[in-house]
């Protein structure tokens, strides 16, 4: 019988490595190195799917008989794009534009093993209808919780949930970084299934 390859997450996201923990899988964790900005005229979808694929081939090319995840989220709102804000002032300027809006959240998930030539990816899009928010609600919410390396300005697993009307998804981890349903489908098509390689704890 031959062994479970190498589990990969090709990501240095905090939030992506707390999700891939909840399959019980050993994994480890590598930086990708990618260049991240979009091409030009490039649409949210295509931007999430090419990242996660092109996250998830570097790691590969380094360690070829590993299975490696990529995983990349970009926000929509009127058909562009929404970036991490970085700063306060420019999560302040997102939600103010998202309030009483609906954006929707592309997460791209892709997994690669260079040893056997397989790639696969697949996107998960939630839709988020966001509250009318004051300036009070925003100004605290932001000093609250900081989320400045958040697409949107959000954390819905957090005190970002007050700021939302509803989420509509069929893969609930999809909002918070990496869709764990898809994921999983992936990585059966890669030669590991999680229901077997999930370890005690």
């Amino acid at each position: 019988m031959s062994a479970t390859p190498t589990l990969i997450l090709a990501s240095t996201s905090r939030y992506r490595r707390e999700l891939l923990q909840r399959l019980h899988m050993p994994f480890e964790v590598r930086d990708p190195r990618v260049d991240e900005r979009a091409l030009d005229a490039e649409q949210p979808a295509a931007i999430a799917a090419r990242l996660a694929l092109a996250k998830a081939r570097a790691v590969a090319t380094r360690y070829r008989d590993a299975v490696v995840i990529g995983s990349d989220q970009v926000a929509e709102l009127d058909g562009r794009p929404i970036g991490k804000p970085g700063s306060h002032e420019r999560a302040v300027e997102q939600l103010r534009r998202m309030s009483a809006r609906q954006v929707v959240f592309h997460t791209a998930v892709a997994v690669a093993r260079q040893s056997t030539g397989f790639e696969g990816q697949l996107l998960a899009s939630v839709r988020v209808g966001f509250r009318t928010l004051s300036d009070d609600q925003i100004e605290h919410y932001l000093r609250t919780e900081q989320p400045y390396d958040c697409a949107g300005s959000a954390k819905c697993e957090t005190l970002g949930i007050a700021l939302l009307e509803f989420i509509e998804s069929d893969d609930p981890t999809a909002l918070v970084g990496l869709p764990l349903i898809r994921t999983c489908q992936l990585l059966r098509q890669a030669g590991i299934e999680p229901l077997k390689a999930a370890t005690a704890r």
